[in-house]
């Protein structure tokens, strides 16, 4: 059951775009698939909770978070298999775990939490929360963006991930990750 949430084996170099919500982490990531001429993972979390508010009114519950990761994996194993010199990831199971930790009181599923650990992907992109918020039905927290962006810092941090701050432009942001993707390339 647990080889759900586990990375294929893979030489291609892997980038995850990590943060809050509403900081431009799809924007970019399809930024960066285009310019590398390759695939991008997206959220499998926002089509599952944007079917399950549709048919259901209701939000992510702690029960959901095992499905979300489950197919998140899939996502991007699926894609591995695709993607060209790197993949860009628009979300992981680490952003998973701090979005567990948030909302449910510090509680995140020990299966969860220990391949959220355990994946690993050669640069975390972290997206600031200098861009204006966009509200959408999923979207919930527009007056903790401060406080979420610090948990995202810290937890890459802790957990000794590489990673670079983003900020700025669509523009100023795409070139920054560029900088730092073809560091990864030459090596």
């Amino acid at each position: 059951m647990e080889e759900k949430f586990k990375q294929e084996p893979s030489d291609i170099i892997k980038v995850v775009l990590f943060g809050p919500e509403s900081t431009g982490k799809t924007t970019l990531s399809e930024q960066l698939a285009r310019h590398y001429n390759t695939v991008w993972v997206p959220e499998f979390a926002r089509e599952y909770l944007q079917d399950k508010w549709n048919n259901e009114r209701k939000t992510c519950e702690p029960h959901d978070l095992l499905p979300i990761a489950a197919g998140q994996m899939r996502l991007e194993n699926g894609l591995t298999k695709k993607a060209t010199n790197v993949l860009i990831c628009d979300t992981d199971l680490l952003e998973t775990k701090v979005y567990s930790e948030a909302y449910y009181v510090g509680h995140c599923d020990p299966t969860l939490e220990k391949y959220a650990l355990e994946n690993s992907y050669d640069l975390y992109i972290l997206t600031n929360i200098d861009i204006p918020w966009e509200e959408d039905d999923l979207r919930d927290k527009p007056n903790e963006r401060s406080d979420m962006f610090r948990y995202f810092k810290d937890t890459l941090e802790k957990y000794h991930r590489n990673y670079i701050l983003v900020t700025g432009s669509k523009r100023k942001r795409l070139q920054t990750a560029i900088k730092h993707i073809d560091k990864l390339l030459k090596k």
